[in-house]
């Protein structure tokens, strides 16, 4: 074991560790006591599900994260991946299918593990709670529809960045970061048309007095909207939601037929400004030019650990190759990786706390986004209490309560924008 086997072993174990820290954190922190704020749609035995629910989830993800922290130190210290480089190897195709094929054949694994855990996650702890309304049929289909749609858009370029690689020389990494940038961004325009509605129907939201509603405010805060979509969550589970995809002329706002179903206009079309306020705060440019300095940064250090013979050594590798290096240099990356997600988070946090303040100042006040945030939770069974540190690492959204407060005072006060958005979070 060298140098780079111990930093990425002791990455795996003390990410896990402190993930489980903040995980038994997060559930001494749920509190008997129902907060004051949600009793007007909470009763204790709802609050009493919200938390078993957590308690639940929370013994799930830990069991499923050890399983695969398990796996995958056995088919490591095993010389899993040199043994299937080896067979692979002995078919004599050339590098760049036998790159495919590797990295094809783990992914193939991983799926094939983790599926026992996503049945029972749907259909044993879901359904207890409820959430579930998948069928086996649509489970299997989805299934199927997302390891064809991962063969069609993923082998084009995982086959691009190994060319680049392979054949351009030392500048390999900024051709690959452009190239996969670049269907990124065209991913994210054809998405909406294309690709979502493969898993779920996208019906225009009819004419009437929702319609009617949202159309006004958009006009009000000036913002062109000719997409207004219900997408047929409820096939999958009565959890709702609300999202706003793609950009230029295929934008669109997707409501979750489940909200639309138990939510009045006025909270819908809160929950409307606020996703318009992310656009309106260029919150989806600001994370996708993100995405792309990070896979800028990613390929350039890639670039300096390729082929590099003392990782492979730590994989037990006989044979060093550009599609080992892509995997191996992952696991390495791993510690960046995981504090960069939490700089995100915390990014994100910050993000939906100006969408908020957005929807405070164009429409209602902040009242009916306030009653739309606390139906949510509880149709969600969100955890009302969550632990600070718990938050900080695995937070994309700031806990409910703490937005509540924060849209309550602005609302009050009236204060500026900047003071709102820029407490600490």
């Amino acid at each position: 074991m060298n140098i780079f086997g111990i930093v990425i072993l002791c990455t795996l174990a003390g990410t896990f560790v402190l993930k489980l820290v903040a995980d038994i954190m997060n559930l001494k922190a749920a509190g008997e006591v129902l907060p004051e704020e949600f009793k007007d749609v909470y009763d204790q035995e709802a609050y009493g599900k919200s938390q078993n629910y957590l308690r639940h989830t929370t013994r799930f993800s830990l069991v499923t994260a050890a399983f695969d922290l398990l796996v995958l130190l056995l088919f490591w210290f095993a010389g899993g991946f040199n043994y299937l480089d080896m067979i692979l190897r002995d078919f004599g195709f050339s590098s760049l299918v036998t790159g495919i094929l590797f990295i094809g054949v783990l992914l193939l694994l991983q799926g094939v593990v983790s599926l026992p855990f996503d049945v029972y996650r749907t259909f044993v702890l879901e359904e207890k709670f409820g959430f579930n309304k998948t069928s086996p049929f649509t489970f299997m289909t989805d299934q199927v529809k997302a390891v064809l749609l991962g063969l069609l858009l993923g082998t084009p370029v995982l086959a691009a960045v190994l060319w680049f690689f392979e054949n351009t020389g030392s500048f390999a990494w900024v051709w690959a970061w452009a190239g996969v940038a670049l269907f990124g961004l065209l991913l994210q325009y054809v998405a909406p048309t294309l690709i979502m509605p493969l898993f779920n129907k996208f019906t225009p939201l009819e004419e009437g007095e929702l319609k009617s509603a949202i159309m006004d405010y958009a006009r009000s805060v000036d913002f062109p909207l000719s997409g207004i979509y219900v997408i047929d969550g409820s096939k999958r589970s009565s959890k709702a939601n609300a999202f706003f995809t793609g950009f230029g002329k295929r934008k669109r706002i997707a409501l979750f037929d489940t909200l639309v179903e138990n939510h009045t206009n006025t909270e819908l079309v809160a929950v409307l400004a606020h996703e318009i306020g992310h656009y309106k705060k260029k919150h989806i440019i600001i994370a996708m030019w993100l995405g792309v300095v990070n896979m800028g940064v990613v390929f350039l250090l890639l670039s300096l650990f390729m082929n590099n013979r003392a990782l492979f050594d730590a994989f037990f590798m006989n044979e060093v190759s550009i599609y080992a290096s892509l995997l191996f240099f992952s696991l390495l990356y791993s510690p960046v990786e995981f504090v960069l997600s939490v700089c995100l988070q915390s990014l994100s946090r910050r993000h939906e706390f100006q969408a908020d303040h957005y929807a405070v100042r164009t429409y209602s006040g902040g009242a009916s986004l306030v009653e739309a945030l606390k139906k949510l939770s509880r149709k969600n069974l969100a955890n009302l209490t969550p632990h600070p540190l718990y938050v900080f690492l695995n937070y994309s959204h700031p806990p409910v309560l703490q937005r509540i407060e924060r849209i309550r005072d602005a609302a009050a006060s009236g204060t500026a924008a900047q003071d709102f958005e820029h407490r600490p979070t």
